[in-house]
């Protein structure tokens, strides 16, 4: 089915737009040569292989095998539909975009609703901010924040409000004002009770607006002021607000992280803040309790380097060591700033001052190991034999889990020393710890495959080894992709009957395109797919090293492997057929089988010298 967007609206946007830009807003990319290389956004990886070309106008991961073009790149990192990506992309750059009246129509209803979702947030912000500022309702507020050491600035740098200890005061509001009450619920400013009234979400609480990359607030942080639980209360999901895909602070904090390539990571809204007003301003903090993929790949995407600074208890080393694991994944350099037991950066920032907090928590942020290691001597007298021995220990089975070898032997040599040890003892102790790891691990061993959660693993097609008719399959859509006379060819000769469904789809594309007229346009070509699994085929096939100029034997012989396929499965299920029947001792069966399978070799063998394939039935 045609799209109602036309070709000249797409070749206008693509000639306005570089896809090096566009992606550039997502992915952390660097000159290679003629291409851009930057970490893939749609699986795991430490080294980088992800290419952008300029020269092409398209994405490749070598990788997970995931490419497309600029429109195919929105889809699949926003979401959208076709349509959308052409409207967004039209937005950016002045032109106009129109869809027929059915899509135009449902594309208008959606966002209207956003919109409107979108316009609420902002105007509750408005409240919440004014309230907390000007009314007495907020005094308590204003006075909590302030006793905390917030100074008004940064009170209205931040937005920050207070929802009064009201059921109707929001609900109201938006009332008035005309804003669907339903619309609203789904917005997540509004909750709806058994009796179906709307009541406020947020009550006796203040209020941190959580704002998307562009600057919008899209949803809500709220801190109780009584004993209502929970102490803190986020928004839920909505269409505005996907908490595992977003940082707080990070659009006000975002050019900092690019400038210093570090991002400080904090575990809430109030050490965020506090840092801010201290100075440090390339600082975020998840929107849950751990931080996500999701959020592992913005920040990666952003900085090469994190400083982890969470709560100095327990609970909050446990919740940077399950950040780091998540951030180390993406292939992060991961510092950790450490704190006194029990103290939270925002204790810390009122307690000692900026300078100092900058000074001797950051400054002199370490290596997460040495953290852990510190963490582990917690509460142990090594002065005793038995403690130190059991320090020893755990700290073996610590570095036993070290990826790099020469990390494993700086912390050895450490605790040697410390300890007037032998290393070569203690390389063998921690030798004998990794070998138990590994035989635990191997038990219940998972494939060290990529991982996307973003995609549940639809990309994880590359580095695969195809049989001969596959790749012949591969090799002549290539050359279809760059020649319409061996596409017109190849619609001769083999049509439709492609042995993959994904190849047999593809070329019939291809043979449209060219029938419209087209010359070889790999941009145009993509902009014509909407499976994004066709325009992730089409895209590898587009890179796929093959001879420029390739000779009609050549393509004859792509042509044969594709058509004597089927016939060769057949000639495989006789022989099977054949070999069941004689295990079956049905002998006179089995001659007459094999007498057709002879038949057929001998066919086969006959049409080798042939430029046709004259033995399938087509």
């Amino acid at each position: 089915m045609s799209k109602p967007i036309t070709e000249e609206t797409i070749s206008h946007i693509t000639g306005k737009v570089d896809i090096v830009d566009i992606i550039g807003e997502y992915v952390h990319l660097k000159k290679s040569g003629r291409n851009y290389l930057g970490l893939c956004p749609f699986h795991n990886e430490k080294t980088p292989s992800f290419s952008v070309s300029h020269e092409k106008q398209f994405y490749h991961c070598f990788g997970c095998g995931a490419g497309g073009n600029v429109f195919s790149f929105l889809m699949e990192m926003e979401g959208y539909t076709f349509p959308q990506a052409v409207r967004s992309l039209g937005e950016k750059t002045g032109v106009s975009v129109h869809l027929d009246p059915n899509q135009e129509g449902r594309l208008k209803q959606r966002n209207i609703e956003k919109e409107n979702m979108q316009k609420a947030h902002h105007l509750a912000a408005q409240l919440f901010h004014h309230m907390l500022m000007e009314r007495k309702e907020g005094a308590p507020a204003r006075k909590y924040l302030q006793d905390r050491g917030f100074k008004l600035e940064t009170l209205t740098e931040f937005e920050i409000g207070f929802a009064p200890d009201s059921w109707d005061f929001l609900t109201n509001f938006l009332d008035k004002r005309q804003y669907p009450l339903d619309l609203m619920e789904k917005a997540g400013l509004l909750a709806k009770g058994d009796g179906h009234r709307y009541f406020d979400r947020f009550r006796n609480r203040v209020m941190f607006p959580i704002k998307d990359a562009q600057g919008q607030v899209i949803a809500f942080g709220g801190r109780t002021l009584g004993e209502d639980q929970p102490k803190y209360l986020n928004s839920p999901e909505t269409p505005l607000f996907h908490k595992s895909q977003l940082l707080f602070n990070f659009h006000r904090a975002r050019p900092d992280i690019r400038q210093n390539q570090t991002t400080i990571l904090y575990e809430g809204f109030i050490d965020v803040i506090s840092s801010w007003q201290a100075g440090v301003t390339n600082a975020t903090a998840p929107l849950g309790t751990s931080i996500s993929e999701d959020q592992a790949r913005v920040i990666k995407r952003n900085s090469e380097k994190v400083i982890l600074c969470f709560d100095g208890d327990q609970a909050g080393i446990n919740a940077m060591t399950r950040a780091h694991d998540v951030l180390e994944k993406q292939g992060c350099l991961i510092k950790v700033a450490a704190l006194p037991d029990g103290v939270d950066p925002d204790d810390y920032i009122q307690s000692h001052g900026a300078v100092t907090f900058q000074k001797n928590v950051l400054q002199q942020a370490k290596s997460h190991t040495a953290f852990r290691l510190d963490a582990l001597r917690k509460g142990r007298n090594l002065q005793d034999d038995e403690e130190r021995m059991a320090y020893v220990q755990e700290a073996l089975d610590l570095i036993s889990r070290l990826n790099r070898a020469v990390e494993r032997d700086h912390y050895l040599r450490q605790i040697a020393q410390e300890f007037s040890l032998s290393l070569d003892a203690l390389k063998q102790e921690q030798y004998q710890i990794f070998r138990t790891q590994k035989s635990k691990e191997n038990r219940d061993k998972a494939s060290d495959k990529w991982n996307n959660s973003r995609n549940n693993g639809k990309h994880l097609v590359a580095k695969q080894m195809f049989p001969a008719y596959h790749n012949a399959e591969r090799h002549l859509l290539a050359h279809m992709l760059q020649s319409a006379e061996v596409a017109h060819n190849v619609r001769e000769e083999v049509g439709s009957d492609f042995n993959i469904d994904e190849h047999s789809a593809l070329a019939a594309y291809l043979y449209a395109f060219y029938a419209e007229g087209h010359e070889p346009d790999i941009q145009m070509f993509l902009s014509k797919l909407e499976d994004p699994e066709l325009i992730q085929l089409a895209t590898q096939l587009s890179i796929l090293s093959i001879e420029p100029d390739p000779s009609d034997q050549v393509i004859r012989d792509y042509i044969k492997e594709i058509l004597t396929y089927p016939f060769h499965l057949r000639l495989k299920e006789k022989e099977d057929f054949k070999r069941r029947l004689e295990r079956q001792g049905d002998i006179l069966q089995a001659a007459y089988v094999a007498k057709e399978i002879m038949e057929m070799q001998a066919r086969m063998k006959q049409d080798k010298n042939s430029s046709h394939v004259s033995f399938i039935d087509r």
